[in-house]
Parts: C-alpha cells; structure tokens; sequence
C-alpha cells in the first residue's frame, strides 16, 4: 500500500482516486472545489483542506489537472497558488503527472525535482470518464524505466494499457498526437451523421455497420450515444480539447512541422468555444457541423 497524494479530482482525477483507494492504497485528496472533493469523499478518498496537507509525508503526488500553469502553480507556486507543495515532498518520493500539460514542461519539471530527489513522470492519460470509472485508461510515460517499475502497482489500478514511450517529456507528446487523432475522429463522425441524416438513413443502423468496418473506433464507441442523442453532458470538455489542440499546434510549430487538416478541427473547436460551448462535451462538433448546414435539413 502506498500513500498517495492525488491533487485534481474532477471528472477524470475523482474516479482515478477512488480506484486507487479501491486498490488498497491510502489517498489524502484535494481539489479546489468543494463539491467535488465531497463527492470523493464518498468513495473512500480521505479529503484535506490544502494541497499542502495532502502531501505533507506523501510517498508519491499525483496530479491531475486542467493545464501546464496548474501543474507548475501546484508545484512550485505562481499567480493561482500561494506557494508550491514540491518542497513537500521528500528525498525519494515520486511525482506523476497525469495532467495533460506542455511537453517541454514536463522535461522541466523532471529536472527541477531531480535536484531534491524526487522521481519524476508525465504520464497523461486516454479513454474519457468512462476509462477512469473503469480504470481502462490507456496511459502513455515520459521518464526513466526504472522509475515507471517503481510506478506500475498504481498506474495497474488506473489503466489497462501502460506504455513508457520515451524519456522525459514523451508521455506528453504522444497524448498531444493522441488529441489531435481523437479530434480528427470527433470531426468526421459528426461530419457523417450530418451526411447520413441528409440521405435519409437509419443512423443506429449505419452506425452498426459503420462501427463493425475499417471506420470503427474507440471515439465512435464511446461516443455513440451522445451523437445519436445529441447529449453533450461533458465526458471530456470542449474547452479542454481546445487547450489540447493548442499545445499540439505549439509544439508543432516549434518543431517546424506542418499539420493542416489539425489546424482545421482546431479553429471549429475554437468556434465551439468562442460562442460559449466550451463547457460542453467535445461531441458537441455535431451541433456546429449541423448548424454548418442548416440544421441538418435536406
């Protein structure tokens, strides 16, 4: 049993946490919602009213939150945190970060912690609520091999598939390819329904065959049900895939390299945002692509 400081308990981090209580693992959780950290509360979570008491004494943080100033401000301090809890954390204690942050951050972050002792890995996650409730998340490290061994009794209790694709810095860039791929895939099936509701066509039945070819996915999988019922409760928000899209179409540029039909999804993801959607689940580039087309009138 380890114990575990787990920092971000919203739609992903709160089920994360509760599996690893369920694993056998102590979690002391915090998160800045008071709502959310009931609610974890509820599945065995001890909750703490600071970032600071959850790591005091904590053998490895784990973090899960919105973006790479939330990682850094949780760590180290900044404008949205009094001051950072890394000095926390012991010589030998291990810090994962779940969060979907900048690439070249999280090699920053392994090296800053490395001066104190402390292991690091970015290890950002894919598979939506679903994966997290079921603790199926494919979850892809950055960092020393020996240090994700160290790691493994816990990311077994969150994910069913767990690669270490790189040093430092390549959890997190082979999430930011994952996003984008997921984007492109939300697109297209949104860009379907408009057709096949267009021609007439069964969508349940379309979508069985569809799902049973080469054109079958995990998106069309998981999102089926908020397509076809046009429930854009979120699973996974708009505005977090936007932030997402950004980090790919930085760390693209810097790279020097091209991605157009990504930056396409990223500006109709941008639009979701800029009229307010943001909050919505990413699904929702049905309702823009229907309203792209009259409401999907004939």
């Amino acid at each position: 049993m380890a114990d575990v400081a787990f920092i971000g308990l919203g739609i992903m981090g709160a089920p994360m946490a509760a599996n690893l209580v369920a694993s056998g693992h102590r979690v002391r959780g915090f998160s800045r919602s008071a709502a959310t950290r009931a609610a974890a509360a509820l599945t065995g979570v001890e909750t703490v009213a600071s970032a600071a008491e959850a790591v005091d004494g904590a053998e490895v943080l784990i973090t899960m939150l919105p973006d790479t100033p939330d990682v850094l401000g949780v760590l180290f301090g900044g404008d949205d945190a009094e001051g950072g809890v890394s000095h926390l954390l012991r010589d030998g204690a291990l810090f994962i970060d779940m969060s979907t942050i900048e690439p070249g951050a999280s090699i920053a972050i392994a090296e800053r912690l490395a001066t104190q002792g402390v292991a690091a890995l970015d290890a950002p996650v894919s598979g939506g609520e679903a994966g997290a409730v079921e603790g199926a998340l494919s979850i892809m490290i950055g960092g020393e091999q020996h240090v994700v061994d160290r790691a493994l009794p816990l990311l077994q209790a969150l994910g069913s598939t767990i690669v270490r694709v790189g040093p430092a810095g390549s959890g997190q860039s082979v999430k930011a390819a994952n996003q984008l791929m997921v984007a492109g895939h939300l697109q297209m099936l949104a860009e379907a329904l408009v057709f096949l509701r267009a021609q007439g066509v069964d969508l349940e039945l379309a979508l069985d065959v569809i799902g049973g070819g080469l054109a079958g996915s995990t998106v069309l999988q998981r999102k089926r049900r908020a397509f076809l019922e046009e429930d854009y409760t979120p699973g996974f928000r708009v505005e977090l895939h936007h932030k997402d899209l950004g980090i790919v179409q930085r760390t693209a540029r810097e790279a020097g390299v091209a991605l157009p039909a990504t930056a396409l999804v990223a500006q109709l993801v941008q639009a979701l945002v800029a009229r307010g959607d943001g909050a919505l689940d990413h699904s929702a580039l049905l309702a823009l692509t229907t309203e792209l087309n009259g409401g999907g009138r004939r």
